[in-house]
């Protein structure tokens, strides 16, 4: 697994697109995005492109794969710009890796056309350990999602 501080030779699979516009709210004091909202800027934007894939909100993947969740195990970002109270952003979110049991995620978040944030997260494609279903273990993702994910 390669961390998501370190540059990788990204394969562009599925992607999907959404805007957002800043809210009172997302900021600190000093009127721009406080850091921790970025990465729920991003959680959401991986439901969003899950839901994309699958045809399937959340909750419905959730129950069609037996899923418990799909859990970030590892997650960095780099902020290159300010956002502020009112900009109207784009977030892509594009599959750029996809393992047996996991895939990684990469978030661009535009401001005006710059490059404001670029996040990156790997999750976990998690059933329910045959021990304790109440329990999460890592199932393999199902192979006509393997390959939507990479964009086949």
């Amino acid at each position: 697994m390669t961390s998501p501080h370190e540059p990788t030779a990204d394969h562009e699979g599925f992607s999907h697109a959404r805007t957002l516009t800043v809210e009172w709210g997302h900021c600190d004091p000093a009127g721009i995005v406080f850091n921790p909202r970025f990465f729920d800027f991003f959680d959401w934007s991986t439901a969003l492109l899950c839901e994309a894939a699958t045809g399937l909100p959340k909750a419905g993947m959730l129950a069609r794969y037996d899923l418990l969740g799909i859990p970030l195990v590892e997650t960095g970002a780099r902020f290159l710009k300010p956002s502020r109270y009112g900009d109207r952003v784009e977030i892509v979110s594009t599959v750029v890796d996809v393992g047996r049991s996991s895939f990684a995620v990469r978030h661009r978040m535009l401001n005006a056309g710059d490059l404001a944030v670029e996040g990156r997260e790997r999750r976990v494609w998690a059933g329910r350990h045959p021990d304790d279903p109440a329990r999460m273990k890592a199932a393999a993702i199902p192979e006509d999602l393997v390959r939507r994910f990479r964009g086949e």
